[in-house]
Formats: structure tokens, C-alpha cells, sequence
């Protein structure tokens, strides 16, 4: 009988860890929604810090870590040039970083000294005054593997259904406000 036991508890102990597993996938953005948008930017002009790379977007991890260890209170950002799913892993193209300022504001001297020390380049965009954006939670980290798999095909579905003129597209995400690393 208590080897019935035993067998029961691992059983137990089995579909428990099965449904935490579950349980975090679904946390991290499985069946969430990636809802497109077209319409005003969410931020205006920013200054970012960042480190550009042609390889596997699974590669660009240990930039958002990099961009963390130098300032863990600015917000990352990721922009993600290639369709994963039309171009090769080792040709698609991103550049990870931090947002230094955003609107009129202005970045330290400070700032820009200690990422460029960290071999990161400086760069400020100006305001768009239209963009198509999609939104997806970042819960975990593997909300970013599978964000990856997830908004670009949203994005282009979008943008041939809309027809909005676009012929490309490159995918930015940047955390929320109070995250962090």
C-alpha cells in the first residue's frame, strides 16, 4: 500500500509542477491578445543609449542586461528591424538600449559618458507624427521570446489590412515606467 502512496504524491507533485508551468506561460503573454494600433505616438522626441547587432533576436538578452548593470532606473528599449519569420536568424538586425531623456529634456553628460564607456552609442529620434504600435505585457522574461514570435506577424497582418502605405516595419518595445531590470 505505500508504495500506492508514494506513487500517488509523485503523481501529485508532477501535475502541480505541470500546472505551475502552465501557470507562468499563461502569466507571461500566451494567450494575450497583441492589439495594433495606428494613431499618435506614445512619447515624443527620445535620446537613447544603445548597441546594435545582426544575429538571432534571441541573442539580444544579454543587451537589455548590459543597458541594466550601467542604469537600472531608465527604462530599456528594443527595436527589432526584421521579420523573424521571413529573414534568416543570423541576417536579422536589432539594437538594444536605454532611453536617456524624452521630450525637450536633455541627457547628462554623465549619462552619455558611462554608457559610451560601455561601448554603447548615442542617438536621438525625433517625434513621429503617426505610428502603428503594438502592445503586449512584459511579465517575464519570457514574455520577450514570446513577443518576438507573436507582434510581428500582428504588425504585418495590420499593415496589408489597413493598407496604410508602410512597406516595412521595425518593432520597438520599451518597458514600462517603474520596471526594473
Amino acid at each position: 500500500m505505500s508504495d500506492w502512496v508514494l506513487l500517488g504524491l509523485i503523481a501529485a507533485l508532477v501535475v502541480l509542477l505541470l500546472l505551475t508551468v502552465f501557470g507562468f506561460v499563461v502569466y507571461s503573454g500566451l494567450f494575450t491578445e497583441v492589439v495594433v494600433s495606428a494613431g499618435s505616438p506614445p512619447v515624443g522626441n527620445i535620446t537613447l543609449a544603445y548597441k546594435f547587432r545582426v544575429g538571432a533576436y534571441g541573442e539580444s538578452g544579454q543587451l537589455f542586461t548590459d543597458g541594466c548593470s550601467i542604469s537600472s532606473k531608465l527604462c530599456s528599449i528594443g527595436v527589432y528591424y526584421d521579420n523573424p519569420h521571413t529573414v534568416p536568424p543570423e541576417k536579422c538586425r536589432f539594437a538594444i538600449g536605454r532611453i536617456l531623456s524624452e521630450g525637450d529634456a536633455k541627457p547628462s553628460e554623465e549619462q552619455i559618458k558611462r554608457f559610451q564607456k560601455y561601448g554603447f552609442k548615442i542617438f536621438s529620434f525625433p517625434a513621429p507624427s503617426h505610428v502603428v504600435m503594438a502592445t503586449f505585457p512584459f511579465t517575464t522574461p519570457l514574455s520577450i521570446h514570446l513577443a518576438v514570435n507573436r507582434v510581428h506577424p500582428a504588425l504585418d497582418t495590420y499593415i496589408k489590412v489597413s493598407k496604410c502605405g508602410m512597406k516595412s516595419i521595425a518593432c520597438v518595445w520599451w518597458t514600462v515606467r517603474g520596471f526594473s531590470c
